[in-house]
């Protein structure tokens, strides 16, 4: 089973904070370090949640959603994004509309705008992610 984990990107601080909880509301939280009390939590109200993938890229580190990874599988070199999806729908090269009713995280090719499934993370490296490095999409749009 999946371990289910959380991080947030703050808006307000520009960090990324670990580690966190999240409310029934959905409201990121995390204890300070020097919390006294049982009580004292630091609610981060403009941020952006992102859950762990449960994959390990090949070096082992954590892979979560807003991740940019790159794909060393056959050489390909190319970035991917890291997403949640709750469905598919897509078409086909003929032209016939199909739906998958099957949430899951996604890898988007960030050069070709397209999307895949099935990668395997052994293939994986995290390079940053769409908060902290923005540049890296922004780069991989340039060379189109």
């Amino acid at each position: 089973m999946r371990e289910i984990k959380f991080r947030a990107w703050d808006e307000n601080s520009q960090e990324m904070i670990y580690e966190v909880g999240i409310t029934p509301e959905g409201i990121p939280y995390s204890i300070p370090e020097n919390a006294e009390g049982c009580d004292q939590f630091n609610y981060f109200l403009t941020c952006h949640k992102m859950q762990y993938t449960g994959l390990r890229d090949k070096y082992g580190r954590e892979i979560y959603e807003g991740d940019v990874v790159r794909n060393h599988r056959r050489y390909s070199n190319e970035l991917l994004e890291v997403f949640w999806q709750e469905e598919v729908a897509d078409y086909s090269s003929d032209g016939v509309y199909w739906t998958k009713e099957v949430p899951g995280f996604r890898f988007k090719r960030i050069n070709k705008g397209m999307m895949t499934v099935f990668v395997a993370n052994v293939d994986l490296e995290v390079i940053g992610n769409i908060y902290e490095d923005p540049e890296l999409q922004e780069a991989s749009h340039a060379s189109k």
